[in-house]
């Protein structure tokens, strides 16, 4: 198989190794108490072009949810593959109840009747009739659900409204739970250079499983286009003080992130690759089953994040490298980690 190609677990079905993320393209989203659930607005027009230009530098994997933009993410995805559903794989979420009208996400709901409107729901804004990879977006939905969540998803693939599904977790036990179903195929967990993986990687390993990696980008930290100076608009998810961001903190970049990524610049941007090539190019040099899903909402995007498919993985020695000096860091050794021969 071609390094720019993976196979999405067990379900056999080939994707781009590089995904489009296709949560900033949804534009704005709120919670029930006024915090940003999105990435402020957006130009739809840009948006199409993006997802077109992706598609020509084949990146045919589209990762969106039914949540995103309370719906929009998947209309423009719809209108970007009109006559060209061949060419891609579309993977979408369930699980967010939403007001399309307000553009607020009020609950979650993983009952089977829920699922199933859902699944159609998204089937029609998407314009198609069948959904690759259909995933549970309650990362901690409670363990006594999975047999009828699992049940319902299996009626659905036997129908032929979806072919394959997964979960959007990171808890291995979870995870570990779902595979019991059998077109139970991948796994999104977050994953990237800040945030290794080894635990989903090993269940991925034991059960045939695709990691498809949120946040590959550590959300916009690891492309450089931030420094500390960097804040972030309030409409901006990342502008907002939340727990479990990491990366960012009031719209300010985290500054000890900044610069364990200073102290592997070097590495990653070798070969004429941008930094954010050489981020995504450690994640293919991680493990055979990862596709990162960078989020991407611009043709300038779309076309930075192809070059990582043409670069492929980091060499084993380059990621031997930055292994090396990531996880020695500290701030008083990242001058010295900096200057030592290569």
């Amino acid at each position: 198989m071609s390094v720019a190609k993976r196979t999405l677990g067990r379900s056999g079905i080939e994707v781009s190794a590089i995904g489009f993320g296709a949560w900033a393209i949804g534009g704005p989203l709120w919670s029930p108490d006024g915090t940003a659930l999105g990435w402020g607005e957006v130009d739809d027009d840009e948006s199409l072009a993006a997802l077109r230009r992706a598609l020509e530098l084949g990146i045919t994997f589209i990762d969106t949810a039914d949540v995103y933009g309370a719906g929009h993410s998947e209309r423009i995805i719809g209108r970007a593959i009109a006559g060209r559903r061949d060419e891609v794989v579309i993977a979408t979420k369930f699980g967010n109840v939403f007001d399309e009208t307000t553009r607020t996400l009020t609950h979650t709901d993983v009952s089977p009747e829920y699922i199933r409107r859902a699944c159609r729901a998204s089937l029609k804004r998407l314009g198609t009739d069948y959904i690759d990879l259909y995933q549970l977006h309650v990362g901690d939905m409670p363990l006594e659900r999975v047999d009828e969540t699992i049940a319902t998803l299996e009626d659905l693939v036997a129908e032929g409204l979806i072919r394959a599904y997964g979960w959007s977790t990171d808890d291995p036990e979870r995870i570990a739970a779902f595979v019991k179903g059998p077109h139970c195929t991948a796994v999104q967990n977050q994953m990237n250079l800040f945030d290794d993986a080894p635990r989903i990687l090993a269940v991925c390993e034991a059960y045939d499983l695709a990691s498809v990696n949120r946040g590959p980008l550590a959300m916009g930290l690891l492309t450089g286009k931030f420094s500390a100076g960097s804040t972030l608009p309030r409409d901006d998810v990342r502008g907002m003080n939340l727990e479990w961001l990491t990366y960012f903190s009031d719209g300010r970049p985290n500054p000890e992130l900044l610069a364990r990524l200073d102290a592997v610049r070097e590495i990653l941007t070798s070969g004429g690759r941008t930094l954010a090539q050489g981020a995504l190019g450690w994640l293919l040099a991680r493990n055979g089953r990862t596709v990162p899903i960078p989020g991407i909402r611009t043709v300038a995007q779309a076309e930075d994040n192809a070059g990582a498919l043409r670069h492929g993985p980091l060499t084993a020695e380059q990621f031997t490298e930055v292994e090396t000096l990531l996880r020695r860091w500290s701030p008083d050794t990242a001058d010295a980690a900096r200057t030592e021969p290569r």
